[in-house]
């Protein structure tokens, strides 16, 4: 099989989806590879370690397209991506159809088999795909907010670490999975008081023996949230519903009665965030204010540093690869029921639940089509 691996476009991301170490292991196994020219720059990855591992050096795009049979991305392909992509292609990327209908349109149109990084499930349940950068972006989520806090920034002017003598910021974060457990994390090694809220009784459970009783964890109600909102510096949004639309937990009217210079960082936001406010921004212009609360709201935050990004989900995907490229996608879906699960567009079918309730579509289960 040849394997495409583009340059990423979407603005400030660096990432790319193979490194050489993984490309090697490929071609080794008897696959071409095809790497665009530069797109392992911004990662610290240089063309000619690519061709040392096997790799072909694609002079463009549209020859990567052109010639690839499974093209392995870092983000959603962008319009003119789109345009370059081949009738039954197979895209392996991170999608997030359900904010997306535009997207979801055109790999309908193309009957892209569209696998999904985000909807992939492990044996044992979990998302092995999305838990590396989960954990880059809830780290990154304290990070940025302590940023945004500084008054330069548009924040509070509030350090988030304090000092003795002044009471310690309260970061309050909505979700208690991998992007709400990072971010407590280093929210805590800064010295922040910790709330977690989520809708799981077991799970906060697990967060308060996880930590010892030193994050304070509240069930995630509509009364608590507005509680714990207005009482906090730094909101994190890290809401999961794999597949689907993320649903709105903090509206307009909640929005209004936070704390002016309160941060918010919706990690949330490219499966439309769980705010009523937050939009997606950019790296080049990540941040805006509503009623004097700042809003980020960047997609891709991991991508602002793609070195450990990049080798932490190579990590992670390439033995999905060695699946894909020994059995074939059919074979390799109806041997694995989680990678299955990741399964978001097959032969202009939509083939999966949560992504067809979102996007108001038709769901075709993929067992009918193999």
């Amino acid at each position: 099989m040849i394997i495409g691996v583009p340059k990423e476009i979407k603005d400030h991301e660096y990432r790319i989806g193979l490194i050489p170490a993984a490309v090697k292991e490929l071609t080794r196994r008897g696959h071409r590879v095809l790497v665009e020219k530069g797109a392992g720059e911004g990662s610290g990855f240089a063309d000619k370690e690519f061709l040392s591992a096997g790799a072909e050096i694609a002079a463009s795009a549209r020859e990567v397209y052109a010639h690839a049979n499974l093209i392995v991305k870092i983000k959603e392909p962008l319009p003119s991506e789109l345009e370059l992509m081949q009738e039954n292609q197979i895209l392996f990327t991170y999608l997030h159809l359900a904010a997306d209908p535009l997207l979801a349109s055109k790999l309908l149109e193309k009957k892209i088999t569209a696998l999904a990084y985000e909807t992939v499930e492990g044996p044992e349940g979990g998302l092995p795909l999305l838990a590396p950068m989960s954990e880059v972006g809830g780290r990154m989520a304290v990070l940025i907010g302590a940023q945004y806090l500084q008054k330069s920034s548009g924040g509070a002017g509030i350090l988030i670490s304090s000092v003795p003598g002044i009471p310690k910021i309260r970061v309050s974060i909505l979700g208690g999975g991998i992007v709400g457990t990072s971010a407590a994390k280093v929210a805590l090694g800064l010295g922040a008081e910790v709330v977690i809220l989520d809708i799981s009784t077991s799970r906060l459970k697990q967060l308060d023996d996880l930590f010892g009783g030193r994050v304070q964890t509240v069930f995630a109600n509509s009364d608590n949230i507005a509680e714990q909102a207005t009482r906090s510096h730094l909101i994190i949004g890290a809401v999961l519903v794999p597949g689907g639309r993320t649903p709105c937990l903090i509206d307009r009217e909640l929005v209004g009665r936070l704390q002016p210079g309160t941060v918010i960082v919706d990690v949330a936001v490219d499966q439309g965030g769980c705010v009523e406010t937050i939009r997606p921004t950019t790296h080049s212009d990540p941040v805006y204010q509503v009623d004097g609360v700042l809003h980020y709201g960047v997609p891709n935050m991991p991508g602002a540093v793609p070195r450990t990004s990049t080798i932490a989900l190579t990590n992670a995907t390439l033995p999905y690869l060695y699946k894909l490229l020994e059995q074939g996608v059919t074979g390799a879906l109806k041997t694995d029921p989680g990678f299955l699960k990741g399964l978001n567009t097959y032969r202009g079918q939509v083939t999966h639940p949560a992504v067809a309730r979102a996007l108001g579509r038709r769901y075709t289960p993929p067992e009918e089509l193999f």
